[in-house]
C-alpha cells in the first residue's frame, strides 16, 4: 500500500518538514552572516578557522601595540635630537664669538659675557630636556623620576624578546659619553673671561670646543642610527599587520556576494518546501475516497 494512505504517520510530510527546517537553518545562517558581517557565528561553524583566526588577531594586537611603542621611542629620540641640535647651534655661535675675540679691536669682555651666557644656556638645555619626566641628557632626575642613565626598553616586535634598548648615557652618547665631555669643557666656557679668550690663551678653549662638537656629533649620529632601525622595524610591522589582517578577514569576514545568493536561494527553497509540505500534509485526505 502507498505511504500516503498511512494516516497516523505521514512520512512524506515529515520528510518535507525536515527539509524545510534544514533550508530555514541555512537561510538563517546566511542572514546572520549578512547582518553581522562575520562568517563564523560560533566556533562550530569552523573550529580550525576560528583557532587560526584568533591566534592571528592576538598577533595583530601585539604588533599594533609594538607600532605604538616604536612611535614613542621615535618621539623620545626626536626630543633628544632637537635638544642636541639646539646645543650644536649654540656651539656654532660660541665658535663664532671666539673667532671675533681674535680681533684686538673687539670688546673681549663683552664677547666673554656672550660666551658665558651661551654656555649657561647649553647647560640649561642639558638639565631641562625631559621625556615622560625623565632627564634625557644630563644628571639624575628628581625624586621618583628617571635619569639619563636609565635603560629605556621598548618592545618593537610581535614577541616579548623583540626589544630595543636606548640608554642616553652610553648608547646615544657613545664611548665616554657627552656628559663627561660637557662637565669639564662647558665649565671652562661658563667662566670665560677677556683674558681666557685672547689669542695667546685660547688654545684650551679651542680644544674644549672641539671636544663638545665631537660629542654632539657622536650623539646625533647614534640617534640617527636608532631611528633608522625603528623605521625599518616600523615598515616591517606595518606590512606584517596588513598581511595578518588580510588572512583574518578571509577567515572571519562575510563574503557578502556569496551570502546574498545563499540567502535568496534559501528564501526560494523555504517557500517551495512550505508549499510541498502543505500538499504532502494534505495527501492522506485521499483515503476518504475509500469510504464513498
Amino acid at each position: 500500500m502507498s505511504q500516503t494512505f498511512r494516516v497516523n504517520t505521514n512520512v512524506g510530510a515529515l520528510k518535507a518538514y525536515y527539509q524545510l527546517a534544514k533550508v530555514n537553518e541555512q537561510t538563517q545562517k546566511a542572514q546572520l552572516r549578512l547582518s553581522s558581517g562575520k562568517r563564523i557565528q560560533n566556533v562550530a561553524d569552523d573550529t580550525s578557522g576560528f583557532n587560526v583566526g584568533s591566534a592571528l588577531e592576538r598577533k595583530v594586537n601585539t604588533m599594533t601595540a609594538a607600532l605604538g611603542n616604536i612611535g614613542s621611542a621615535k618621539d623620545m629620540l626626536a626630543t633628544a635630537e632637537g635638544a642636541l641640535l639646539g646645543i650644536s647651534e649654540l656651539l656654532t655661535k660660541i665658535e663664532g664669538k671666539m673667532a671675533d675675540a681674535q680681533d684686538p679691536a673687539k670688546d673681549r669682555s663683552a664677547i666673554a659675557s656672550d660666551i658665558t651666557a651661551l654656555a649657561k644656556e647649553i647647560d640649561n638645555i642639558l638639565k631641562s630636556t625631559r621625556f615622560n619626566e625623565t632627564n634625557l641628557l644630563s644628571g639624575a632626575g628628581a625624586a621618583g623620576e628617571g635619569s639619563k642613565d636609565q635603560n629605556f626598553i621598548f618592545q618593537i616586535g610581535a614577541i616579548s624578546n623583540e626589544t630595543l634598548m636606548v640608554n642616553f648615557a652610553t648608547g646615544v652618547a657613545g664611548s665616554g659619553g657627552y656628559q663627561s665631555a660637557f662637565s669639564a669643557s662647558l665649565s671652562n666656557f661658563a667662566s670665560a673671561s677677556a683674558g681666557s679668550i685672547a689669542t695667546d690663551t685660547a688654545t684650551s678653549l679651542q680644544a674644549n670646543l672641539t671636544t663638545l662638537k665631537n660629542a654632539i656629533t657622536t650623539a646625533l649620529g647614534n640617534i640617527g642610527n636608532f631611528v633608522q632601525r625603528l623605521n625599518v622595524k616600523e615598515d616591517f610591522l606595518n606590512t606584517a599587520v596588513a598581511n595578518a589582517k588580510s588572512s583574518t578577514s578571509r577567515i572571519f569576514d562575510t563574503d557578502f556576494a556569496l551570502e546574498s545568493l545563499n540567502a535568496l536561494r534559501g528564501q526560494i527553497l523555504s517557500q517551495s518546501a512550505t508549499s510541498m509540505m502543505a500538499q504532502l500534509n494534505a495527501a492522506p485526505q485521499n483515503v476518504l475516497a475509500l469510504f464513498r
